[in-house]
């Protein structure tokens, strides 16, 4: 795919972004090196290939499930609050 000046504003459009004038080339030479990656790895063949490979035999091991408290945690989370009441943020009612 080859990119200009137009695509890169309609990029810039959509991204919300502003690119400086001075790097507007720099970036369209990066963009067509990313979309010249992109297709090079459409031509692998991945005919046969299970969805949910993992090179781990097994799958992806699993960790316990397990509830860690430190009671300190939520002291200092709730110390940083506008507001708080009874351990939990306290926040202005919006509904009357």
């Amino acid at each position: 795919m080859k990119f200009d000046d137009a695509m890169l504003q309609k990029l810039e459009k959509l991204s919300m972004l502003k690119i400086e004038e001075e790097k507007r080339e720099g970036m369209i030479e990066e963009l067509e090196k990313i979309v010249g990656f992109v297709d090079i790895l459409g031509e692998l063949d991945t005919e046969g290939l299970d969805p949910s490979f993992s090179t781990l035999e097994g799958g992806t091991p699993m960790r316990d499930d397990t509830p860690d408290e430190d009671p300190q945690i939520r002291q200092i989370i709730l110390k940083n609050a506008p507001d708080s009441k009874d351990d939990y943020f306290a926040v202005p009612n919006i509904i009357e």
